[in-house]
C-alpha cells in the first residue's frame, strides 16, 4: 500500500531526527510504532494521523529555529526550506491518504471499536508523556533501569491500553477482562512492592516504604499532618469515574474480587451499612487521636498492618464464603467514601422498563448492588461501583451506563475510554 510506505518512511525519518538530537528512547518507540502500522488495525491508522501531526509540528518548528539561526548567520538557507518543506509536504500528504476510503480498506482489522482504542491510547500516551516530563522524580520504571527508556515504555502501555478498551466494550469479554486486567495491575503493583522490600529500590517511588492499605488513603494524612498526594489523586478519580475506584483501580479491591468466587452470592446483612460506617468513624478517630496523644510512627504503623491483615480475614474468610466482596462493601473506609462521594461524576448504571426479571444480572454482581428491589425501582443500591458485569450480562438491553446528554452506548464507550486509561496510567506509575 503506497501511503502506508509513505507512512512508515516519514515516521522513520522523524524517528531519526529525535535520534540525531539524542532522544533515543522516542526514537526507538517510533520505530517500534512502524512496525506495529503493518499489522493493520484500524485504531493504529488513527494513531497514525496524530502521530504525524505531531511530526508536522515537529518539522515546522525545526524549520523556524533552523531558518532563524541561517538568516542570523548570514548562511544558505534555501536549501534547508526545500528540503524540509518536501519532508513536511509529504507528512501532510500521508495524513491526508490515511483518511481515504482505499487507506481505511487496507486497515481492515478491529473496526469495531477502533475509535475509542485510537482515543484510549493517545490518552495514556499524552498522561504518560505528561508525567515523564513534568514529575520532579523519575516515575516511569523503563527509565528507571534504563536511563531515556521511557518512551518504549509508554509505546508498549498505549498498546495494551488499548486491547483492553476493544475487550471492555465487547460485551462477551467485558467481565472476564476486568477481573484479569485488574488483578494484574494488583500483581504489577505488588510485585514492585516485594522487590522493593527485597533491596531493588528502584520500584520503589520514593525509596521510601509505605504500608500498602487502602484504608490510609485517609488515615495517614490525618496522622500525619502532611502528604495529601493520595487524597487527592483519589478525589481526582472519584470526578473522572466515580465509584469505579473499587471496580478497576484499587490494588486491595483485585484480591476480594478473586476470593468472591461463588456462582450464586449470598445476601449480606441488612445491618452491614451502620458497620460500613462505624468502620469509617473509626478509623478517622483512631488517626486523629493517636496523632494528638502523639504516639511514635512505629505504633502506628503496627496498628495499621493489623487493620490489613483483618481485611485480609475477611476476603478470605467472609467473602470467600459469601460470594459477595464483604471487604470492599463493608469493611473498607475508602469504600464507603467512594460510593457516596463518587456520586459528584455523571456516570450511573439504569435498569429500564425493558428489564423481565430474569435475574440473569444478579449472579454477577459481587458488590451487593443488585436485588429485585432494586430491578423494580430502575437503578441499582449505593454499593454500585459501575464494574459493569450486569450490563454486559443483560440480553435484554436493559441495564444501561447513563450520563448526561449522551446516549447509553456512548456513555458506555467514554466512560471505559476514561477508565481504561486510569487503569494503564496507574499501572505504570503507581508504586509505594
Amino acid at each position: 500500500m503506497p501511503i502506508t510506505i509513505l507512512t512508515t518512511l516519514s515516521i522513520l525519518l522523524l524517528a531519526a531526527h529525535n535520534l540525531r538530537f539524542g532522544e533515543t528512547g522516542i526514537a526507538m518507540a517510533l520505530l517500534l510504532f512502524t512496525a506495529l502500522v503493518w499489522t493493520r488495525r484500524d485504531w493504529l491508522r488513527i494513531t497514525s494521523i496524530a502521530v504525524l501531526s505531531w511530526g508536522l509540528f515537529t518539522w515546522t518548528r525545526t524549520l523556524i529555529t533552523l531558518l532563524q539561526f541561517r538568516i542570523a548567520a548570514d548562511l544558505p538557507w534555501i536549501r534547508l526550506c526545500l528540503i524540509l518543506g518536501t519532508v513536511m509536504g509529504i507528512t501532510v500528504l500521508c495524513i491526508l491518504g490515511l483518511t481515504s476510503q482505499k487507506t481505511r480498506a487496507f486497515f481492515n482489522r478491529g473496526r469495531d471499536h477502533a475509535q475509542p482504542q485510537a482515543f484510549t491510547a493517545l490518552l495514556t500516551a499524552g498522561f504518560l508523556f505528561f508525567i515523564r516530563e513534568t514529575a520532579s522524580m523519575t516515575m516511569l520504571l523503563a527509565d528507571r533501569f534504563i536511563p531515556g527508556s521511557g518512551p518504549v515504555e509508554i509505546i508498549a502501555l498505549t498498546v495494551y491500553a488499548s486491547w483492553v478498551c476493544g475487550h471492555l466494550l465487547n460485551p462477551k469479554t467485558q467481565a472476564g477482562t476486568r477481573r484479569r486486567v485488574w488483578l494484574l495491575f494488583s500483581i504489577v503493583f505488588f510485585g514492585q512492592f516485594f522487590l522493593g522490600i527485597a533491596g531493588i529500590d528502584q520500584c520503589l517511588m520514593t525509596g521510601i516504604l509505605h504500608l500498602p492499605v487502602p484504608a490510609l488513603i485517609v488515615a495517614g494524612p490525618l496522622f500525619r499532618g502532611e502528604g495529601f498526594f493520595m487524597p487527592i489523586l483519589f478525589a481526582s478519580t472519584l470526578l473522572l469515574v466515580g465509584p469505579a475506584w473499587c471496580s478497576h483501580l484499587c490494588y486491595i479491591g483485585a484480591w476480594d474480587n478473586t476470593m468472591a468466587i461463588k456462582t450464586r452470592p449470598g445476601d449480606i446483612p441488612i445491618w452491614a451499612p451502620v458497620l460500613r460506617w462505624s468502620i469509617l468513624f473509626f478509623v478517622v478517630l483512631t488517626a486523629l487521636g493517636l496523632r494528638l496523644l502523639h504516639v511514635p510512627t512505629l505504633t502506628a504503623v503496627i496498628m495499621a498492618g493489623m487493620f490489613g491483615l483483618a481485611g485480609i480475614g475477611v476476603m478470605v474468610f467472609i467473602s470467600r464464603k459469601r460470594g459477595r466482596m464483604v471487604h470492599c462493601t463493608v469493611f473498607c473506609p475508602i469504600g464507603i467514601l467512594s460510593n457516596y462521594l463518587g456520586k459528584i461524576a455523571p456516570w450511573r448504571i439504569r435498569i429500564s422498563s425493558a428489564c423481565t426479571g430474569c435475574t440473569a444480572c444478579l449472579p454477577t454482581c459481587r458488590y451487593n448492588a443488585l436485588d429485585m428491589k432494586a430491578l423494580r425501582r430502575g437503578k441499582p443500591h449505593i454499593t454500585c461501583t459501575l464494574c459493569g458485569d450486569c450490563v454486559s450480562a443483560c440480553k435484554h438491553g436493559a441495564l444501561t451506563y447513563t450520563a448526561p446528554f449522551m446516549t447509553s452506548d456512548m456513555a458506555r464507550t467514554v466512560f471505559l475510554v476514561i477508565v481504561t486509561t486510569l487503569h494503564t496510567v496507574f499501572m505504570a506509575v503507581a508504586r509505594i
